[in-house]
């Protein structure tokens, strides 16, 4: 491997920083919409069966999760005027926001044609994802040589990342509900539902577009690297990286702690909470009410992840990654258990509200804490195995997003089937109606937001005691490196 810089990397600008960002920006609003609603989608306006559904999620995650380190080990090897990662944004992002419009598209078909065309979509959608993220997420490595401004770069992108969220899931609905009842769409049939679901991820796609073309606009990779070692080798070295898959493990658990979580509010919301339940607020003279929807309840999520996000740094040079990601998780599987207990009330709602702000914040530092962690183990298998495969690495830190997707997504779909969970048709979501659930699937819904995740937090805890690479390891590493480089 041969690594050509200058012995002094010229600091990032504030406008790069922001451009970095804007890719994140676009992705989650993409993944968080795919998370979230997606599953809720495909079971009550696609008209699929829970178990028919939770299968065609975790099939086409794992192929999407699989497919990682294949983009990765081509975005290594790429060579372009514009370097090796950055140009995939530019190649990518038609592909990107047409592959979303087309998975929230209901044709009006046979059960067994709808079937086989979401399973075409989904993978396709998936197959676009990481051929934008996995080079997108490897920018990091060559965007500087410096730790500290690679964590600020990695603040930056989560902190956008959260806004991206907001905005999607704050608009998500009431652009559906738009499309669903204003305008052309003023009947509330099944098919208007369906028609107002693909309109409104055409506004998304089109915002998500743009943000891809601002980062190859306003980025720049400074580092040049070239892999002078076989595709076999980079993968021999990956397998034998102990922190990899240490951090793998770790990362896998956040994800599913995240996408358990989110994946099952939509349901929460449409059964326990109901859909026109509003919470009261008392402002100085004035009173009024607001409704209280999983919109909101996400929403507030994305903001406070973004102040997780803004702390991230200086608890990171406080307390160390490995430290921090531990304490975390803690804190995580502690306010976990204590949401079950919270009441189905006026109040209850207020305390729901404070958890999600509460779990949010710690999601949000947790995030750009795993994106710099998979950099330092980049520079750890530099170092060691003299490889230049951060593409390759970086998209391991994708392929368990996408496992902890695939495998949380599928999760709750077979945990609702099993607890005997009832679907809406098209005419009772149509018309927001409420059903009546056993109380098996009522009693699952609440354990899927509460003892499932803490478990999945106390797995991350258990894995990331034995990750190695603490600040004092990496002090060495980065030491060791420079020298090398000159």
């Amino acid at each position: 491997m041969d690594k050509e810089t200058t012995s002094k990397i010229q600091s990032a600008s504030l406008s790069e920083r922001i451009g970095y960002g804007f890719g994140d920006m676009s992705s989650s609003m993409f993944w968080k919409i795919f998370s979230y609603y997606l599953p809720f989608f495909y079971s009550n306006v696609f008209g699929l069966s829970l178990i028919d559904a939770g299968v065609l999620v975790l099939v086409t995650r794992v192929w999407d999760a699989v497919s990682d380190p294949m983009m990765g080990i081509i975005a290594d090897r790429t060579h372009t005027r514009w370097g090796k990662y950055r140009p995939y944004l530019l190649w990518i992002a038609p592909l990107f926001s047409i592959g979303g419009i087309l998975l929230f598209t209901t044709p009006d078909w046979s059960y067994g044609a709808k079937l086989i065309y979401a399973y075409i979509t989904y993978i396709l959608m998936m197959t676009v994802y990481t051929a934008i993220n996995v080079p997108y997420g490897a920018m990091l490595g060559v965007m500087t040589d410096d730790s500290q401004e690679k964590t600020v770069f990695s603040s930056f992108r989560m902190f956008f990342a959260y806004g991206g969220s907001f905005v999607a899931l704050a608009a998500w609905e009431p652009l559906v509900n738009l499309f669903r009842t204003g305008g052309v769409m003023a009947e509330q049939t099944a098919e208007h539902t369906a028609a107002a679901w693909q309109h409104a991820m055409m506004v998304i796609a089109a915002a998500c577009f743009v943000l891809f073309l601002l980062t190859f606009i306003l980025t720049r990779e400074r580092l040049k690297t070239v892999s002078t070692v076989s595709i076999g080798k980079d993968f021999r070295s990956l397998l034998s990286n102990r922190p990899w898959w240490l951090l793998i493990g770790a990362a896998l658990c956040f994800n599913l702690f995240c996408t358990v979580r989110g994946a099952t509010v939509a349901y929460y919301f449409a059964d326990i909470i109901g859909f026109d339940t509003t919470i009261n607020i008392s402002l100085f003279s004035f009173d009024f009410s607001l409704l209280f929807y999983a919109g909101l309840f996400l929403s507030v999520g994305e903001v406070s992840n973004m102040a997780g996000v803004a702390c991230t740094v200086p608890l990171a040079r406080r307390f160390g990654k490995k430290w921090l990601f531990m304490a975390v998780n803690a804190v995580l599987l502690i306010l976990s258990v204590a949401f079950f207990f919270i009441p189905v009330s006026p109040t209850g709602f207020w305390l729901m509200l404070l958890f999600q702000v509460l779990i949010s914040i710690l999601t949000g530092v947790m995030s750009p804490l795993v994106w710099s962690m998979y950099a330092d183990v980049s520079d750890y298998a530099e170092l060691r195995y003299k490889t230049a495969s951060t593409g390759l690495i970086f998209s391991s830190s994708s392929m368990a997003q996408k496992f902890g997707g695939a495998i949380g997504g599928a999760a709750v779909l077979w945990l609702l089937s099993a607890c005997g969970y009832t679907p809406r048709t098209d005419e009772q979501l149509a018309a927001q109606a409420l059903i009546t659930q056993p109380e098996s699937a009522l009693l699952c819904l609440r354990y899927l937001m509460s003892f499932i995740p803490a478990a999945v937090a106390l797995i991350a805890i258990l894995t990331c005691h034995f990750y190695p690479l603490t600040t004092e390891r990496m002090t060495d590493i980065n030491r060791k490196l420079k020298e090398a480089r000159l």
